[in-house]
């Protein structure tokens, strides 16, 4: 635990009933959604990123991230799923505290969601353009 850590400090006094977790993890609600069910998978311990995680560690996060897939459709019925991790802030983190991103997508809410992850260097996603 740190006491700066946004993710520690949630963790301590966090109840949100019906969200999986297990004894290494767990599931929360992103407080800035991409969209309607965006889920955080995070470590119980603190760890700057996937790569500073135990195998354990990571074992659970993968599990959660099956779980938590679960969760969102038997609530919100998504299309699809992006699944991330920022690991450094060269690649966008923000809080270095490891968190994985499970973001339900819908039919629609994108005019063309071709490339998905591809789109955090937008000028690389369109490859199939030939741009």
């Amino acid at each position: 635990m740190q006491q700066s850590c946004p993710f520690c400090a949630v963790a301590e006094t966090s109840d949100q009933g019906s969200i999986p977790s297990n004894a290494l993890a767990h599931i929360r609600l992103d407080g800035f959604p991409v969209s309607k069910g965006h889920l955080l998978i995070v470590p119980n311990r603190h760890a700057n990123d996937w790569f500073d995680l135990t195998t354990a560690e990571q074992q659970a996060i993968m599990e959660l991230v099956g779980q938590g897939k679960q969760w969102l459709e038997e609530r919100y019925q998504p299309d699809g799923y992006n699944i991330g991790m920022n690991c450094g802030t060269a690649a966008g983190q923000t809080v270095l505290h490891m968190h994985c991103h499970l973001i339900p997508r819908y039919a629609g809410d994108q005019p063309d969601p071709r490339g998905g992850v591809r789109w955090v260097i937008p000028e690389k996603a369109d490859y199939w353009s030939g741009r």
